[in-house]
C-alpha cells in the first residue's frame, strides 16, 4: 500500500513563513523532520507553502533593508557605500600605473623590449 503524501497544515505553513527569515528551504525540511525530496514534493503539491516561504524571506529582507537605509541616512559611510554598490550599481575601481617614476619603463616599452629581443633571437637563428 502506498504511503500517504505528507501535507503541511495551516500551523506548519505559518511556521514556514516565520522560519524563512532564518533558514534555507533545506533547513526547514530538517526542522520538520522530512527529507528534501519530500519537501520539494510538498512545494509542488501545496503552492501556498512556497508562497509563504517567499513572503517570509521578503519580510526579512524588508526589515534588514529598512535598518540599512536608516543607518545610511544617519551618516554611516559604510552603510551608504554598501547601499550604493548593491542598489545603484556603484563600484570601486583602481587604475594600476606600470610606468616608472622617470617614465623609462612602461608596459608598452616593456612589450617593445621583449618584441625586439625576440626578433634579435630569430635573426641569429
Amino acid at each position: 500500500m502506498a504511503r500517504k503524501a505528507r501535507k503541511l497544515d495551516d500551523g506548519e505553513i505559518a511556521q514556514v513563513e516565520a522560519l524563512a527569515a532564518y533558514l534555507s528551504q533545506e533547513q526547514i525540511a530538517d526542522y520538520f523532520g522530512i527529507g528534501r525530496t519530500t519537501w520539494y514534493a510538498i512545494l509542488d503539491r501545496q503552492p501556498e507553502v512556497a508562497e509563504h516561504y517567499k513572503k517570509g524571506k521578503a519580510k526579512a529582507i524588508v526589515a534588514i533593508a529598512q535598518g540599512l537605509i536608516q543607518q545610511a541616512r544617519g551618516g554611516d559611510k559604510v552603510a551608504q557605500m554598501f547601499y550604493l554598490k548593491t542598489q545603484a550599481g556603484w563600484c570601486e575601481t583602481s587604475k594600476l600605473d606600470h610606468t616608472s617614476s622617470d617614465g623609462s619603463l612602461s608596459f608598452v616599452s616593456a612589450l617593445q623590449a621583449v618584441d625586439a629581443a625576440a626578433k634579435a633571437r630569430a635573426k641569429d637563428e
